[in-house]
């Protein structure tokens, strides 16, 4: 038996947690460039380069949740959250969460204190945004997941979680407005200036 074999046999004999927590340690030994995005969706995983259109939407959305009033320490991008499911631990492009968040005992930050998830797509990880991410937000109860394609110039906005599926699904084209004054958010957000391509 080789060594691989031995760890692909004990990784199989750990929990979700602890194999989640295994595969993140053998990706922070690989030598992934700057500017890379490393995520695990159900047990697979993704390296996508980030963009400069991608980073210029990221930071508008950034500095607009900054703007209406969340803390620095609420607002995360690229950080690692695990979500229920198999071997989900995601590095969302934006994270907005409550007033009460705290990290827990692990050092990372709860799904359950997340308001607000936003995605900039990238073509070759489009389907983890629409699929198994998005039914992995809506099952952790993630009130707000937006998801911004820089392709077309659209945004969708998925609200009312119910188990594994959002009840409320809106379009927004560049250049309106994306009103969530009516969700835990409770701000308005402005897609003008976000870029396309």
């Amino acid at each position: 038996m080789t060594v691989v074999e031995t760890d692909r046999i004990a990784m199989a004999n750990e929990s979700d947690e602890l194999t989640l927590d295994r595969m993140f340690e053998w990706l922070e030994e690989l030598p992934v460039p700057g500017g890379y995005k490393v995520e695990i969706v159900g047990g697979h995983v993704f390296i996508a380069a980030q963009r400069d259109t991608h980073w210029q939407i990221i930071t508008d959305i950034y500095e607009q949740l900054r703007a209406a009033g969340y803390a620095r320490s609420r607002v995360k991008s690229d950080v690692r959250f695990d979500f229920p499911g198999h071997l989900n631990g995601f590095a969302c492009d934006v994270v907005a969460l409550s007033g009460e968040a705290a990290k827990n005992a692990k050092g990372l930050w709860d799904y359950e204190d997340i308001e607000l998830v936003a995605e900039v797509i990238s073509k070759s990880t489009a389907l983890n945004d629409y699929g198994p991410k998005k039914a992995a937000y809506a099952t952790a109860g993630v009130p707000v997941y937006l998801v911004v394609d820089p392709y077309v110039g659209r945004c969708r906005v998925f609200t009312e979680p119910k188990k594994d599926e959002y009840g409320v699904d809106r379009t927004v084209d560049f250049g309106e407005e994306i009103k969530l004054k009516d969700t835990v958010v409770g701000l308005t957000l402005k897609t003008d200036e976000f870029p396309r391509g």
